[in-house]
């Protein structure tokens, strides 16, 4: 018996089409969806020859109900675009590769407003590309996939998208992602505190001397096919930067507010591609919830035996929220505010955290009560590899910023000192190459964590004088190549910057309420004249001390877990929290990457702008200097470092 093929549409396209398959299928033919839709329908082409977004969304009502497969054919801007082919009930439906397609498009903005009102005025009347030549091509492809699709061979055309250029009849076929949130076929359960629960499972190292779960060659197959393409892709772009000292990759998360490029920068241009997707990945992953739907809004003082107490992981001063103009509001324990399920692993428990503190929140305005950026966030290859590294950016960031507030005269380092010959040939060609000297200090706090401040310092006359990175790993030597590497991507390529806007930055060392965007505190330290105010780490009087003789955490575990369960019960002795939101979406938990968002009560959070510095609730920052030898007494908020931090 023949298979029933249903053709939605009119004109030359859906023509074609009809009397192409008329010998093969059994065809139905409807001008739109005004009519009863057959039932027991093979397959449904929705076909025209021009762009109208609404049919497409109609569509997607009518073949739900139905339980009708489908794929869509039409014009638009000089292309012809073929598929998805959409299941419905499956994830990744005509409404996720539109709006996979449209956000890669420098014009996305537009483009989207268009749709809105083509959805309203009924749609393109008549595409000037949609010549006879190229309808027949377009023709011929869905024919193909027609056939193909018949045949069994749906996972072809499933998740991907054809173009042809109508001029050159080019064609192209693109992957996308279903979107989680999207409003037609998400499936997305409601959060609660039984998925966010976290019971720590075994996590093998991929070798004895690395702290991954997954190596990159084993995701060096799916990055790159399942997240970049500069048409439908997750990512959308793709950059490889000559100018750096070392192999410097960076890639564009796209997006409706802007663009966000992220970078990979290691020793391998392979490398740092796939590094540059990860960072991507992490970005998209820390911006919104994507992996559950958040179902709590309430007040903290209805909630506080079971929620964090905002004011533990520090807010703004009273003075701030005061100042005329300041975009966040003080917390009010009476308002309520959305709320997502985290896990305390310290105390065993799930908690209810603030959304905006498990997200980024920089656009959060008067609706928010805190600047909150991606502190904390990191992807890994598994659960617990996720919960390690975001433990460590938490700790890397708390340990400049202590050291920075209290002024610490940390133990300076003597590079030479380190038995590594990949980081001695790196320190050789950041002098050889930028011609910057590596200035590195043990900023390592209470809890014994190795974590490396690093500082730059320029040999020339011109450029950027000092440039801050910094590092924390449980492998010191990890932790000095990560501040490497950052310093160096920023050493040559900001030279240029700093030079057209030297008086601009030159405002903002003598009026520090100008540092208002994250790119003006690392600038603003390339003045020669902002060297003085890190003199306090400069000091070339003391000695340098042996490397291995100040860092010596020794890790010889097999397994990550039990690197991680070393680093908890250091935290369960200093009575530091450490609570982990689970930010893994349906796009990276289908190649076994999870997300996390680590927050730890008690330490600093890295904010930028220093009209937005988060110092309150905070009382490690005057106790702990002290504790370390670096004070005499513990200090107060007036005896704090009042200049803008230099972390770039």
């Amino acid at each position: 018996m023949s298979a029933v093929v249903l053709v939605v549409g009119e004109g030359l396209l859906a023509d074609h089409m009809c009397e192409e398959m008329s010998s093969q299928y059994l065809v139905f033919r409807q001008s739109d969806f005004g009519a009863i839709i057959p039932v027991g329908i093979d397959l449904a082409l929705v076909l025209h020859d021009a762009w109208n977004p609404f049919i497409h969304q109609k569509a997607e009502e009518v073949f739900r109900q139905t339980n009708t497969r489908w794929l869509r054919g039409f014009v638009n801007f000089g292309e012809g675009i073929i598929g998805p082919l959409v299941h419905p009930n499956r994830s990744g439906c005509s409404q996720c590769a539109e709006l996979r397609r449209h956000i890669t498009r420098t014009d996305r903005t537009e483009v989207w407003e268009l749709q809105k009102r083509l959805e309203l005025s009924g749609g393109i009347k008549q595409e000037a590309w949609a010549t006879r030549s190229g309808i027949l091509q377009m023709a011929h492809l869905i024919g193909a996939e027609v056939q193909r699709i018949m045949q069994g061979d749906e996972a072809y055309s499933e998740g991907r998208v054809c173009y042809i250029n109508l001029k050159t009849l080019k064609s192209s076929w693109h992957r996308f992602l279903p979107v989680p949130l999207c409003q037609v076929c998400s499936q997305l359960p409601d959060d609660s505190p039984t998925l966010a629960r976290i019971t720590l499972q075994q996590s093998p190292k991929v070798s004895s001397d690395s702290y991954r779960s997954r190596s990159l060659d084993d995701l060096n197959n799916v990055l790159v096919k399942d997240y970049l393409d500069d048409r439908t892709g997750l990512l959308n772009d793709k950059m490889v930067n000559l100018v750096h000292t070392f192999a410097d990759v960076s890639v564009n998360l796209p997006m409706f507010e802007g663009d966000e490029g992220t970078a990979g920068r290691t020793n391998s241009f392979a490398v740092s591609e796939l590094t540059a997707i990860l960072e991507g990945l992490e970005r998209y992953c820390g911006l919104k919830p994507r992996g559950k739907k958040t179902v709590v809004h309430d007040s903290y003082n209805h909630l506080k035996n079971q929620a964090l107490n905002p004011i533990e992981v520090g807010v703004h001063a009273k003075e701030q929220y005061e100042r005329p103009g300041f975009p966040f509001t003080e917390f009010d324990p009476d308002r309520p505010i959305d709320w997502v399920w985290g896990y305390s692993l310290l105390q065993e428990r799930p908690i209810l955290v603030p959304e905006l503190l498990a997200y980024y929140s920089l656009g959060c305005g008067s609706r928010g009560f805190v600047y909150e950026t991606s502190n904390g966030c990191a992807l890994g290859g598994s659960l617990e590899e996720a919960i390690f590294y975001g433990i460590l950016e938490v700790v890397e960031r708390d340990s400049f910023l202590m050291t920075w507030y209290a002024q610490m005269s940390l133990p300076r380092l003597d590079p030479a000192s380190i038995e590594d010959e990949e980081l001695q040939l790196m320190i050789e060609r950041m002098r050889a190459v930028a011609d910057y000297d590596l200035y590195l200090y043990n900023s390592t706090m209470e809890h014994g964590i190795p974590s490396i401040l690093a500082i730059a310092k320029n040999r020339k006359d011109k450029g950027m004088n000092l440039i801050c990175a910094a590092g924390s790993h449980l492998d010191p030597v990890r932790a000095v190549k990560t501040a490497v590497h950052e310093l160096a991507g920023m050493m040559l390529s900001l030279d240029e910057k700093l030079e057209a806007n030297r008086e601009e930055y030159v405002r903002m060392l003598h009026d520090s309420t100008l540092v208002q965007q994250m790119d003006d505190h690392g600038m603003l330290y390339g003045l020669p004249q902002a060297e003085e105010r890190l003199q306090f780490l400069l000091d070339e009087n003391r000695p340098m001390r042996p490397f291995h003789e100040e860092l010596q955490w020794k890790s010889k575990h097999l397994d990550l877990t039990d690197d991680l369960q070393d680093i908890l019960q250091v935290f369960r002795r200093i009575n530091l929290d450490v609570i982990v939101v689970d930010q893994t979406t349906p796009e990276t938990i289908r190649n076994g990457l999870y997300c996390v968002k680590v927050l730890i009560p008690g330490m600093l959070p890295m904010t930028f702008g220093h009209h937005l510095t988060r110092i309150t609730g905070l009382e490690r920052v005057f106790r702990v200097p002290m504790e370390l030898g670096y004070s005499n007494e513990p200090l107060t908020a007036e005896l704090l470092n009042p200049h803008p931090h230099p972390f770039p």
